[in-house]
């Protein structure tokens, strides 16, 4: 077979739509493209036609791909014939298996990317003119063996490499296509957990807004009760405990940019001995051993403490009799003689945290922190919490070390930069607050679509001593602007049904260009276009009545 000789390349499926998008994506190969519409004319192609590779749908009405693919193999003449399953549903490993003992070479998933399948298709083609010319040149060696000995050894020589180098290639092509799939695969499992962390925690977020706004005016309003008032304390922190714990969700699976400060991990330790003891139970106990003169930190510190509850809760499960849980830390200068692995040399903070559990084996260990790896067995465990660690800690400029013996515990070393001297320390600070903002009453036009959120917030806003205007969307919101209000700030949701914060933004900066917008948001990471080349103020939900303040007078003054 001449190398420029077209090959015949057989296209099944019932949809002729689909044959048509087929034959435009392979149209480039220049190759011969012969369709058909069911099995029965499939295999009169077959019959008829020098067919090197087969594209089958899954999924046909007459005969299903697996069922043709099996007839097609049981055919002497047709055990070589390279076939490409396409299918539009999910295929599990038990259907891949089917497919793969049906005859299949390869899976292309719906919707087709037109460079992948026509690179798939072009591998497999070129494989059957390799092996067209292979078989030729073979039967012209044949003929002339009598005559042509040291000539035919030469050929068989040279065919062996080409052999090898053919395999080399379907090789490497294979182990490329795994190593694609496995990005895939992992790619869609974190957007699938980006998408459901998201929309769970804007909602909680919008519950919290409602909880704490209302919390802080009740707190106003107690009578002089020590008891009552420690009763509104203990919920607004559970509150703010469970915005915390939603912004880490949103943080960990959108890769939220960490914020970075002085963190007194001493401090930071102390004040959550409390959540450590209620999340490890009764049985196990907590030890620290800190030392007074424990550098600070650079680290986003509400991370680190997710980082430490995550291995502390990890040293639990690995006691189920119960036990002691250590948690060191110490001041280590890195230089290029006791260089460690992705560290540079430097001063750091380590941090451990050490159980006399279990332990693990050397192919556990080399495991341990690959993203949602478990050995904690279904329903137990996400296997995020090790990864979220070693990623917090390569992001903050340090490193996870990670040592353990089966049978005498496990000891998880976080080493993290420490703060330059003389940065301002966060937990554990002087605990001065920060002089009381006040804004002039004014006119608020306050839209959100949750009653629940626009009502606590206006009475927020009415405790300032502003005047409040609802609307719980955005048309509503153009309807009063258009009656003739004049607020003195626009504060909107972000999240609306029909008609976006942002979208409302635009519209209202189009007739109105003078009255501030404050666009508040549930979301962890919300891409906020610049309006009229300056970005729109935001107001992260929950807030706090200090916050909201800080909010509106920034949004003013702009």
């Amino acid at each position: 077979m001449d190398a420029k000789e077209k090959v015949n390349i057989l296209l099944v499926d019932d949809q002729p739509g689909k044959l048509l998008s087929y034959e435009a994506i392979l149209g480039e190969l220049d190759e011969n493209l012969v369709k058909a519409g069911s099995a029965r004319e499939a295999f009169e192609h077959l019959l008829k036609t020098d067919i090197a590779v087969i594209l089958i749908d899954v999924c046909m009405p007459e005969l299903n791909g697996f069922e043709l693919a099996a007839m097609i193999r049981e055919h002497p003449r047709f055990q070589r014939v390279a076939i490409i399953f396409v299918s539009a549903v999910q295929i599990a490993d038990p259907d891949l298996l089917r497919g793969y003992e049906a005859g299949a070479v390869d899976y292309v998933p719906v919707p087709v990317i037109p460079e992948v399948l026509r690179a798939k298709v072009k591998v497999f083609a070129e494989l059957h003119q390799k092996t067209r010319q292979l078989e030729r040149l073979n039967a012209e060696l044949e003929a002339r063996v009598a005559e042509r000995t040291a000539a035919l050894e030469r050929s068989t020589a040279q065919l062996k490499r080409l052999n090898q180098d053919l395999e080399q290639r379907i090789e490497e092509r294979t182990h490329e296509r795994e190593r694609a799939l496995a990005q895939l695969f992992e790619a869609q499992k974190m957007d699938a957990i980006g998408q459901l962390t998201g929309g769970v925690a804007h909602d909680f977020n919008n519950l919290l807004t409602a909880v704490m706004g209302s919390l802080e005016l009740l707190k106003k309003r107690l009578p002089d009760d020590a008891r009552m008032k420690r009763l509104v304390d203990t919920a607004m922190q559970g509150a703010e405990r469970g915005a915390a714990l939603t912004q880490r969700l949103l943080a960990f699976s959108r890769r939220q940019e960490l914020k970075p400060e002085a963190v007194d991990v001493a401090q930071l330790i102390h004040g959550m001995e409390e959540l450590l003891t209620r999340a490890l139970g009764p049985g196990v106990q907590i030890e620290k051993r800190l030392p007074p003169d424990l550098k600070l930190a650079r680290v986003d510190g509400n991370q680190l403490e997710l980082a430490l509850l995550n291995l502390v809760v990890n040293a639990r499960d690995a006691m189920p009799s119960g036990g002691a849980i250590m948690i060191a830390a110490s001041n280590e200068v890195i230089t290029a003689q006791n260089a460690r692995k992705g560290m540079s040399p430097g001063v750091y903070v380590r941090i451990s945290v050490i159980d006399a559990g279990f332990g693990m084996d050397t192919e556990t260990l080399v495991k341990a922190a690959d993203p949602f790896f478990t050995t904690k067995g279904p329903t137990k465990g996400t296997g995020l919490g090790l990864s979220m660690v070693q990623g917090l800690a390569a992001q903050s400029g340090g490193a996870i070390e990670i040592s353990s013996e089966v049978g005498v515990g496990t000891t998880v070393d976080l080493w993290l930069p420490q703060a330059e001297p003389g940065t301002q320390r966060r937990f554990g600070g002087d605990g001065r607050k920060a002089p009381e903002l006040r804004l002039a009453p004014c006119t608020v036009l306050l839209v959100d679509d949750d009653v629940l959120v626009s009502a606590g917030t206006a009475s927020i806003l009415e405790d300032l001593g502003h005047s409040v205007i609802v609307a719980h969307s955005g048309a509503e919101a153009l309807r009063i602007l258009q009656s003739g209000a004049s607020p003195d700030l626009i504060i909107t949701d972000y999240a609306m049904p029909g008609m976006t914060g942002l979208e409302l933004a635009r519209s209202v900066r189009e007739k109105y260009p003078d009255v501030p917008i404050l666009l508040a948001s549930g979301y962890a990471e919300l891409p906020l276009p610049a309006m009229g080349g300056e970005a729109l103020p935001r107001l992260a939900k929950p807030f706090r009545q200090d916050e909201l303040v800080a909010a509106m007078a920034e949004a003013s003054s702009r």
